[in-house]
């Protein structure tokens, strides 16, 4: 089992930054990659990007790309989402997820460990 706990949302107007973080624990030797997702009221979670454990590689969704950056601390088990030039269209419940598998990973079904998510609101 893997523990997800994610921090760092809140309030921000346009064109600010935030960063969440997601620290893990339990059987973190198993994970291979940390995705986040958000969800908006009344649409579905959607992808927003991922990091490999091993290689730092990184993929992330049109909508954020050049905006968002997500960075890992392999010591801490930890990942961050580093959000730059937000928008209000930015607003979400953000979610860090823990894949084991290491495939599907612009997908929900490629995870198997989820945070409890965190409130990110960007005002106009």
């Amino acid at each position: 089992q893997v523990q997800l706990v994610e921090s760092g949302g809140g309030l921000v107007q346009a064109g600010g930054s935030l960063r969440l973080s997601c620290a893990a624990s339990g059987d973190t030797f198993s994970m291979t990659a940390m995705g986040w997702f958000r969800q908006a009221p009344g649409k579905e979670r959607e992808f927003v990007g991922f990091i490999r454990w091993s290689g730092g590689s990184t993929h992330y969704a049109d909508s954020v790309l050049g905006r968002f950056t997500t960075s890992r601390d392999n010591a801490k088990n930890t990942v961050y989402l580093q959000m730059n030039s937000l928008k209000p269209e930015d607003t979400a419940v953000y979610f860090c997820a823990a894949a084991i598998r290491g495939y599907g990973l612009l997908t929900r079904n490629g995870y198997s460990y989820w945070g409890q998510g965190t409130q990110v609101t960007v005002s106009s």
